[in-house]
């Protein structure tokens, strides 16, 4: 047993499982036909909803974030290996001084999946489709319509050109060199982004992948490869490029583009996707 392990009440009067919160992972893949699989737990007879299905998770320790507690919580109850597990992001309902994480993750494959302890009677890839056909959960339940929307990734897209020009750096002098610097101070952002402008993805907590569109002078950044950031050399305009990107559409994926030039704000939302400016970019870097 863990530190947290154990019943907490919370502000609206009720008993919960964690004594410092719980959290777990809703876990799916989509195939090569375009059909979405969720990986769904039975829980044991013997246990709190005995015999419904629901998420892999349970009470996270003092120490525990969400997204680590529900990734050990279901590597202790079934036999997935979760570091094959591509964190989205997180959705939080907050109870008032007790609070459940839901994690969203995806796989690239629909892995075979066993219970590994006596907290699960069962572990089954379910079609989207046929998951309210299940006997749920009663919290899993309330919560499916709104997670069902979440499984999805966002792709931070940001206007390299436009982003450190925004910045009195001396961009001017060394075009290279502001963009490294502004590569290295994205990866931080790795670590999860909070504040999301509307639009794009309901995280509290979202995990983007993070590409860097450099262009001109500064394409030599692109032969530099950083984990974390993926930064892409235009061949020729940086904007046609960025729209290039956001065009290419994949399932499950939003875009979010960073720039501040008016033109390319229009055209990448008429290719669908979400557009803030860099303001909201540094200053995420800024507080870290």
């Amino acid at each position: 047993m863990g530190d947290g392990d154990g019943w907490a009440e919370c502000d609206q009067g009720h008993t919960h499982w964690g004594r410092f919160g719980a959290a777990g992972l809703l876990a799916y893949h989509r195939d090569a036909d375009g059909r979405m699989w969720i990986l769904l737990q039975q829980r044991a007879w013997w246990g709190l909803g005995g015999g419904t299905w629901g998420m892999f998770g349970g009470a996270t320790h003092s120490h525990e974030d969400g997204v680590t507690g529900a990734l050990r919580e279901t590597a202790e109850e079934c036999t997935l290996d979760t570091t094959l597990v591509r964190v989205r992001g997180t959705r939080v309902e907050d109870h008032g001084g007790w609070a459940f994480t839901s994690v969203i993750g995806a796989l690239d494959e629909k892995v075979d999946v066993k219970p590994a302890s006596r907290e699960t009677r069962r572990a089954e890839w379910v079609r989207l489709e046929e998951v309210d056909d299940r006997k749920l959960f009663a919290p899993f339940e309330r919560s499916w319509p709104l997670l069902r929307e979440g499984m999805k990734g966002l792709v931070l897209v940001v206007d390299g050109a436009n982003v450190v020009g925004s910045r009195p750096d001396g961009w001017w002098k060394d075009r290279a060199g502001a963009n490294a610097r502004l590569r290295d101070s994205l990866k931080v952002l790795n670590e999860g982004v909070r504040g999301l402008p509307p639009g794009p993805v309901a995280f509290d907590l979202c995990f983007p992948e993070i590409v860097l569109v450099v262009e001109g002078a500064a394409r030599p950044v692109a032969d530099e490869p950083v984990d974390g950031v993926r930064v892409v050399a235009a061949p020729g305009n940086g904007d046609d490029h960025i729209v290039d990107i956001v065009r290419r559409s994949e399932p499950d994926t939003e875009y979010l583009v960073v720039t501040a030039d008016r033109e390319l704000r229009a055209r990448c939302e008429d290719a669908g996707a979400s557009v803030t400016g860099p303001r909201w970019l540094l200053d995420r870097v800024a507080r870290r």
